[in-house]
């Protein structure tokens, strides 16, 4: 083999890898402050809860709180939700607080939004986040571990349009 085709060769090898490692990268979910994963496992809650409440009538209580993209939102969303913008753009979290900045801080306020998993939701975090900064003791982020299609409404749990 000539050193050229060795080099050549070498290169490949090393592009391959590095691309390899990216994609493992990219792949991994997001952690620090403004990933999902920053959430407290106690301030979750489960979409078989939400739904539960929903069926019961006990979520008359809840103000719910849709923090992702529009366009899902017009598709489908949970009934009585509101939209407030996505979260992970500053115009949408001044949304989010422009809308709960006058209710009582012991509201119970739930927000969800289902964009994509879990890990690598750009809305979620940060929603909650402001709600927590603002004093809200009784937020809960909806748990939706894969997206809102697959954990909810392929579920056949109640949606709105």
């Amino acid at each position: 083999m000539s050193f050229r085709m060795f080099r050549n060769t070498a290169l490949l090898f090393c592009l391959a890898f590095l691309l390899c490692a990216a994609g493992r990268v990219a792949a991994q979910p997001h952690s620090g402050p403004g990933s999902a994963l920053s959430i407290p496992q106690s301030a979750l809650m489960q979409p078989a809860e939400l739904n539960q409440m929903l069926q019961s009538g006990a979520a008359h209580k809840l103000v719910i709180f849709q923090v992702g993209s529009h366009m899902l939102f017009g598709e489908a969303h949970i009934p009585g939700s509101v939209y407030a913008g996505p979260a992970a753009e500053d115009a949408g979290l001044q949304q989010l607080r422009a809308r709960v900045e006058k209710l009582d801080r012991g509201t119970a306020i739930v927000i969800y939004c289902g964009c994509c998993p879990w890990g690598h939701c750009p809305n979620i975090a940060p929603a909650y986040h402001l709600l927590h900064q603002m004093g809200f003791t009784h937020a809960k982020a909806l748990y939706l571990a894969n997206n809102f299609g697959t954990d909810w409404v392929n579920k056949g749990y109640p949606v709105a349009q």
